[in-house]
Formats: C-alpha cells, sequence, structure tokens
C-alpha cells in the first residue's frame, strides 16, 4: 500500500476500503492504544517512584537519627545520672521541713533590717510540686530603691539557699512616704524547700493510690 492510497481512505467507510487500508488504519489504532497506555502507566510508575524516593530519604533520616542515639546512649545515661547528682545537691542546699518556719522569719527580719516597713507578711499554704516544695507568702512593703536592693543582698546571704521568685507583684509610688519610704511593694513571693525521703514517699504512695 502507498502513500496515494492511505491519503484516498475514506475513514467513514472503511469497511469498503482496500485490505491494506483497514490493515493500515487497525495498526495505527493499535500503535496509538499502546503509546497511550504505556505512557499512563510510566505516569503512574513515576510518581511511585517519587513518593518511595521521599520515604526512602525520611527513613534512612529517621535510621541514621536513632543509630546516632543508640551510639550515644552510654553517654547520655553517664550523663542523665551526672545531672541528677547535680540537681540532688543543688535541692540540698534549700531549706529543709523544719527550718521553713525560722528561714521565713529571717527573711521578714531581713526587711525590717534595711529599714523597710513590713506591713503584710503571711506565709500561705504549701502547695508539693514533685520533688520540692512552693510556699506562697503575701507581702505589702514600704521602703524605697535602696533599701529594697538591700533587703535582696540580705536575703542572699542567708545560711541557707533561698530562693525568692515574684509573682503578681506591683512596684507603686507613695507619695509623702514616712522616712523616705517612697514606694510600695505588694503582691506574693514564693519560697521554696526540698522534700524529705520521707515526703517523697508519702507523696508516691498519693499519686499510686490515685
Amino acid at each position: 500500500m502507498n502513500l496515494n492510497q492511505i491519503r484516498d481512505l475514506d475513514f467513514s467507510d472503511l469497511g469498503n476500503a482496500p485490505l491494506g487500508g483497514r490493515v493500515f488504519v487497525l495498526a495505527l489504532v493499535v500503535i496509538v492504544i499502546v503509546v497511550l497506555g504505556y505512557m499512563l502507566q510510566i505516569k503512574d510508575q513515576r510518581a511511585a517512584l517519587q513518593t518511595a524516593e521521599q520515604t526512602e530519604v525520611r527513613l534512612r533520616g529517621e535510621f541514621e537519627d536513632k543509630q546516632q542515639k543508640a551510639a550515644n546512649l552510654e553517654d547520655y545515661k553517664i550523663q542523665l545520672a551526672e545531672m541528677q547528682d547535680l540537681l540532688q545537691t543543688m535541692l540540698r542546699q534549700l531549706p529543709g521541713k523544719t527550718e521553713m518556719p525560722e528561714l521565713l522569719i529571717d527573711i521578714s527580719q531581713t526587711a525590717l533590717a534595711t529599714g523597710i516597713e513590713n506591713q503584710l507578711f503571711e506565709p500561705r499554704s504549701e502547695a508539693l510540686q514533685g520533688f520540692y516544695a512552693e510556699r506562697p507568702i503575701s507581702i505589702r512593703m514600704l521602703g524605697n530603691y535602696h533599701q529594697f536592693g538591700q533587703f535582696i543582698s540580705g536575703v542572699a546571704s542567708l545560711p541557707r539557699v533561698v530562693i525568692l521568685t515574684m509573682n503578681d507583684i506591683e512596684l507603686e509610688p507613695v507619695a509623702g512616704g514616712a522616712f523616705g519610704r517612697d514606694l510600695k511593694l505588694e503582691g506574693t513571693i514564693k519560697t521554696y524547700r526540698y522534700l524529705d525521703e520521707e515526703e517523697l514517699l508519702a507523696q508516691q504512695s498519693t499519686e499510686a493510690a490515685q
């Protein structure tokens, strides 16, 4: 079948076309179907390949990360033990249960010794926070910047380590304050103590029972 015969094919009446023409059209249709099927299949496989490659990269990263952690596991255990020992040492520097009443008196007396007027110094109930106890203290003090600075310095020099945090504290000027006390400090401070072994065991028993 030559090119002229192909050009003369009537595609609307292929049933009456020469045998060679019909064979050519059938072969052309088969080729188009095969090419389209191949392209669609390749497209799906390419998308699946990209997904597989991304998964491989992610899994390889996770494997390398876990492998590195596993290789350093012993070092991590040693560091953790050292940090736990350091934490226990620091906790033991905080006041204990029997020292807390005297410590509260020392804090109040330190404020008075600097010339601060304690209008309110009211320790509230303790709150257990895992391995330590938190003691809020409601305060209202009159003084000046210098006196408040001396107060903080005096608390820091007490025999036991004292940590004071300030919550909802307001510092505002007081007009005509007596003895140069032109500032009012009001709010809540918190101090902390460590829990002894008996208290820790009791707390663990309470948590286990809940």
